[in-house]
């Protein structure tokens, strides 16, 4: 799982990959070329940057909506793979390529992309939140046992 620090760092650096030649660039370590659906080219078409971590060189995230994908293996197609998991991504449901946006069309999808960054971090600090009251509840109960 993603932490709240990684998710802010990921949605800072990403305001730069709207465009595919930045996501692009991202694969220079990426582990599947030739021989593989998963290119850089069609990870990067799919609206995935790569993010590598010392453990996981094939972790992908989406700078839109920001799913995380790892685990990809040679015969996966990043497009079908990021629709099934994140179907109403604001990348993949847009009807125009960055290059031919009005600034009105970017200022609505860095809006978009900003509202799915704060309901990610939300989410995750009620997550948080949930796990110390459980703990909390967990030691007044054992306490009370006694």
């Amino acid at each position: 799982m993603t932490s709240i620090d990684v998710l802010s760092t990921r949605f800072a650096a990403f305001d730069k990959m709207h465009s595919y030649e930045s996501r692009e660039q991202s694969y220079v370590d990426w582990p599947f070329r030739e021989d593989c659906y998963c290119t850089p080219e069609k990870m990067a078409k799919a609206g995935f940057v790569h993010c590598p971590s010392e453990n996981e060189p094939d972790v992908a995230c989406c700078f839109f909506c920001l799913i995380e994908l790892e685990g990809w293996e040679p015969d996966d197609d990043p497009m079908s793979e990021h629709l099934k998991r994140s179907p109403n991504c604001g990348f993949l449901t847009s009807k125009k390529d960055f290059t031919e946006m009005t600034a009105a069309d970017f200022y609505h999808m860095e809006r978009e992309r900003l509202k799915v960054y704060l309901k990610k971090t939300c989410h995750k600090k009620m997550a948080y939140l949930r796990e110390d009251i459980d703990r909390t509840l967990g030691r007044l109960t054992s306490q009370l046992d006694i």
